[in-house]
């Protein structure tokens, strides 16, 4: 696993509606260190999302660095693996084609990129559904897809934007505790977006507090795992 460092980072975008430039994110630093699981937590529209897509590589930085280990990021990579709010599983694709995509796209041979993916869906708990499709699972299960989908490609660092919030209250606390369980595992580094700071402190090594594109506080969650 390696670091996630973000520097000055800036943020803005013209808005046709009111006629002029929007800043959504401003001087914003952060620094993650390997294996460690940070969440970052605001009310709607304050750029957690923003941070994420541009630490993705799906936006461009206005101003600053976004650094994985010693590499700076210019576009999305291998290197960085994302869930989704929503599921983003190929529905005509089984569970297993879709967790062993990513290794598809690297060349990785069929025989190979399957046992990589049982690998992950044994941890997951769904080996038992390797070889069903999306719509024949639950939401918490296709979820759990999509985080193994992620970690089955290796990535140094994985994020992850509110990937409870389409879930019921129960199935979101029974995912959150099966997400603790795959990390304390596998410890990689996270970046996690979310709104509900139960959820960051529940997860978090430490949570970073977001609001008007400005990072207002960080503070370290010294409570023993495993939490409950």
């Amino acid at each position: 696993m390696k670091s996630l460092t973000l520097r000055n980072l800036h943020k803005t975008y013209f808005d046709p509606a009111v006629g002029t430039r929007v800043t959504a994110i401003q001087d914003v630093s952060l620094e993650i260190g390997p294996g460690e699981f940070v969440a970052v937590v605001g009310p709607a529209g304050c750029g957690k999302s923003t941070i994420l897509n541009m630490v993705a590589g799906f936006l461009p930085a206005t101003r600053g660095d976004i650094i994985v280990g010693d590499r700076p990021v210019k576009g999305p990579g291998r290197d960085r693996g994302v869930v989704f709010q929503n599921f983003a599983l190929l529905p005509w694709k089984t569970v297993i084609d879709n967790v062993g995509f990513g290794l598809k796209m690297r060349g990785i041979a069929k025989p190979e990129r399957d046992r990589i993916a049982m690998e992950f869906l044994e941890l997951a708990g769904l080996s038992h559904a390797a070889e069903r499709y999306p719509n024949e699972l639950s939401g918490g299960m296709q979820q759990r897809a999509g985080v193994v989908r992620a970690l089955a490609n290796e990535p140094d660092v994985l994020l992850m934007d509110e990937p409870f919030a389409s879930v019921d209250a129960q199935t979101r606390m029974t995912l959150q505790e099966e997400l603790m369980r795959i990390w304390g595992e596998r410890r990689h580094t996270v970046l996690f977006i979310t709104h509900d700071v139960g959820e960051a402190v529940f997860l978090a090594d430490r949570v970073v507090v977001l609001s008007k594109g400005h990072v207002l506080r960080e503070i370290p969650i010294t409570i023993p795992r495993p939490r409950g």
